[in-house]
């Protein structure tokens, strides 16, 4: 165990146990601090992830710090009345006392974040933390070393590190982090890493969030408006590259529309991306190992068979990625079996609606399904007969941005929620308060030796409740 990770777990001790007393007003303070150390950075941290990895700074503000400005106008808003205990009712015969449910923060927290949007998922998780009233301990992604740099300036200077720290490191220096008992647990990465994650935990019996991934299906059943979907499509694998966990991952449509669902991805891709000014509009790929898989990816799939119906083009010296259409894609390929995180979608063919749910069944539960469709019965079919994190129609990804809706995965794709109301359930525990009248005893009758007026108590009691 590293002893200056140990230290500065063990320094967050006393303040998680003093942040159990605090107020609402500390709360919002607190989080009012945040906002301030944000808009001093916001420059920096626009330079610095283009820095990392030529992210356009109209992508930071739209997918960055707005989802961020956002979260936190949600919570200041509305953590008055989550923090207030809620009122249970009491049944018999234990009505004379008083049931309710009180949220207490859960203590030390590790919040372990990811690359692709290395800003809002640090800091959404870290607001919902702060409102719970609880210690942080950030450990952003080493593949964003200048946005990270930023983060850790940010919170040095707006928080004490007893409070809020951030820690770098490679992999091992997660591991680490992981061997310490935290409370509670929240990582956003991949399905293989997080059941490493989980595996940590479950040595300390830490409470555990885990936002993974996995393969998003598309289904553009036959009545859908193929423009819109097509539009929506080439917006949503090439915003932030298509380096996305909630970016659709591959396509299935009937097998009779695929030339003119192509065709309308062409012109709307050439429309927003005129000529070669994808090679300057469009976000990098993180770093050149993630760069060459994506490329594998593509080789695989041409190599089996599939063809690339529109794009295919890379700038090496970037790692920028031209929006990639492959279509006769099959299921041995790679490329339906990994999940791509980039700006290639694999276009496959089904006969009947039935066959794209089988399609969607026979692997693992993603974190997010689309479905374009204007057929009501298409409509309850797929949410009836699917199971995922999150169900979007006629749309991609804007779920991820109501504070309203719960994110997050199920089984493979993740476990737990965070957002708005849910990142404070997240970051508290619903603790079971009962307060008897001081002057009753409903239980004496049975205390033993047991008599006459237990057995009727016990008598009366199962009668009631048998009804």
């Amino acid at each position: 165990m590293n002893p200056e990770l140990q230290h500065l777990f063990e320094s967050q001790q006393a303040t998680a146990l003093s942040l159990r007393k605090s107020s609402v007003r500390e709360r919002l303070e607190q989080l009012h601090v945040l906002k301030k150390a944000i808009l001093e950075h916001e420059e920096a941290l626009i330079a610095a992830m283009y820095a990392d990895f030529r992210k356009p700074a109209a992508e930071v503000r739209t997918t960055e710090l707005a989802l961020i400005y956002k979260e936190l106008q949600w919570t200041t808003g509305r953590l008055a009345d989550w923090m207030k205990p809620k009122r249970v009712q009491s049944p018999f015969p234990y009505m004379l006392g008083r049931s309710e449910l009180y949220r207490e923060p859960k203590g030390r927290t590790l919040i372990v974040s990811p690359w692709n949007f290395p800003i809002q998922l640090a800091l959404i998780p870290v607001i919902g933390a702060i409102a719970g009233g609880n210690t942080v301990i950030l450990k952003p992604s080493e593949l964003t070393p200048h946005t990270s740099t930023v983060l850790e300036k940010m919170f040095s200077g707006a928080f004490n590190s007893n409070h809020i720290a951030v820690v770098q490191g490679d992999a091992a220096t997660s591991a680490s982090l992981l061997q310490l008992p935290f409370d509670h647990i929240f990582f956003t990465g991949s399905t293989a890493v997080g059941k490493l994650v989980m595996e940590a935990a479950a040595k300390n019996l830490s409470e555990i969030t885990l936002e993974l991934g996995g393969k998003s299906a598309a289904i553009i059943e036959e009545s859908a408006p193929m423009q819109d979907a097509a539009e929506k499509l080439v917006w949503g694998k090439t915003l932030n590259a298509g380096q996305s966990c909630v970016a659709p991952d591959y396509v299935l449509i009937n097998k009779d529309m695929i030339p003119l669902f192509t065709e309308r991805l062409k012109t709307t891709y050439a429309g927003m991306f005129p000529g070669e000014s994808w090679k300057t509009g469009m976000c990098g790929i993180v770093n050149q190992r993630h760069f060459d898989r994506l490329t594998e990816l593509i080789q695989d799939a041409v190599e089996k068979g599939a063809t690339i119906a529109m794009g295919g083009g890379k700038e090496v010296e970037t790692r920028t990625l031209e929006f990639t259409v492959l279509t006769d894609v099959t299921p041995e390929m790679k490329i339906m079996q990994e999940e791509i995180f980039g700006p290639v979608i694999p276009v496959a063919g089904y006969h009947h609606l039935e066959d794209a749910i089988h399609w969607v069944n026979q692997g693992d539960k993603p974190l997010a399904l689309y479905l374009f469709t204007r057929n009501k019965y298409a409509l309850a079919r797929v949410k009836q007969e699917t199971s995922s994190g999150a169900l979007t129609i006629n749309d991609y990804q804007v779920h991820f941005a109501n504070p309203n809706l719960p994110f997050g995965g199920i089984n493979q794709s993740g476990i737990g929620r965070y957002h708005g109301w849910y990142s404070f359930e997240t970051f508290t525990h619903e603790k079971a308060v009962f307060r008897q009248a001081g002057w009753i005893n409903i239980n004496k009758p049975l205390y033993p030796p047991m008599g006459w007026l237990g057995v009727k108590t016990i008598w009366l009691l199962e009668k009631i409740f048998k009804r």
